[in-house]
């Protein structure tokens, strides 16, 4: 990903491994490939560990502001997906999201198959949106 509006690569201790998952033969298509939807909602759930951590609570995915697939991933694959806060507002945080997969038992297959950015709310108890608490507001 490129452009101002993600972080710079230059402090990787700001990324953590938000999610590790292995590609079954239950998230394929018809043809063996894994689907795009799968992917998503991997993306999605490794960005909200990391929302919910700053944000102190529940959150709700309110925009996936950029998604790109850049490789396939396999069945049996090992897929890692590293997670940043990007960037914290009033009730809303940005996650930076990437996936890199493997293939077992090469370790060097690793690559990078898919990238995010995306936008959660804090949500209060009422479930209507709050105020970010106990973050690292950028």
């Amino acid at each position: 990903m490129s452009g101002p509006e993600f972080c710079e690569e230059s402090d990787p201790s700001r990324w953590r491994l938000a999610i590790r998952v292995v590609a079954m033969p239950a998230d394929t298509n018809a043809y063996g490939d894994i689907f795009g939807g799968w992917m998503m909602s991997q993306l999605d759930i490794a960005g909200a560990t990391v929302a919910i951590q700053a944000a102190n609570g529940r959150v709700a995915t309110v925009a996936v502001n950029e998604l790109r697939f850049l490789a396939p991933v396999l069945v049996g694959d090992l897929v890692d997906l590293y997670a940043r806060l990007h960037r914290t507002g009033n009730t809303s945080l940005t996650v930076e999201v990437r996936a890199w997969s493997r293939r077992e038992p090469d370790p060097e297959s690793r690559r990078e198959v898919a990238d995010a950015l995306i936008t959660y709310v804090a949500i209060g108890t009422d479930g209507r949106p709050r105020p970010v608490t106990g973050s690292d507001n950028n």
